[in-house]
């Protein structure tokens, strides 16, 4: 099964909150906006100021910010910030962690399904997260139109996997 880290869950969360909230931000009180331990938030905004994500602030006034707007940045920037490359298996592009390498059947043959994958992720935005969850501020609004949108990707991948036979 495919499952995304829960880092890579928590450090989508902890975006598109930054993304909400204005200016310079807290650890704490995103943990407290997204329900995520600060423990955990602080490893997540340190790793995404390490890729430069995130800026962060030092001092009384210090914390973090988006370093461009969620419009800008990707569900596949997000993963790759957190879990490294996106690769569902290790002979993908070539691999160096594939034991058979091209005397495998298979060889190149996952390469078309993760670029399939990765075009898909690339092309949500954690604006479009944000709009899909349509968490403003507290109050709970569905977006029809962004849940469209997200389910139409969905069926492209879909149609995608299943015509190289997945």
């Amino acid at each position: 099964m495919f499952r995304l880290s829960k880092l890579t869950d928590y450090a989508v969360r902890t975006l598109v909150e930054l993304g909400r909230l204005d200016g310079v931000v807290t650890s704490s009180t995103l943990s407290a906006e997204t329900g995520v331990p600060e423990p955990t938030v602080a490893k997540v905004l340190k790793t995404l100021a390490g890729d430069g994500l995130l800026a962060s602030q030092r001092g009384a006034r210090g914390g973090y910010r988006l370093a461009a707007p969620l419009e800008e940045i990707s569900v596949a920037r997000v993963i790759a910030a957190i879990d490294g490359p996106i690769s569902l298996t290790a002979c993908v592009n070539g691999g160096a962690g594939c034991e058979v390498g091209p005397d495998c059947a298979l060889y190149g043959c996952w390469d078309p399904v993760n670029d399939a994958i990765h075009e898909a992720l690339s092309g949500i935005s954690l604006a479009r997260m944000a709009e899909t969850s349509g968490r403003t501020r507290g109050a709970r609004v569905k977006s029809d139109e962004a849940c469209a949108d997200m389910a139409a990707t969905r069926g492209r991948v879909a149609d995608f996997t299943g015509a190289v036979g997945g």
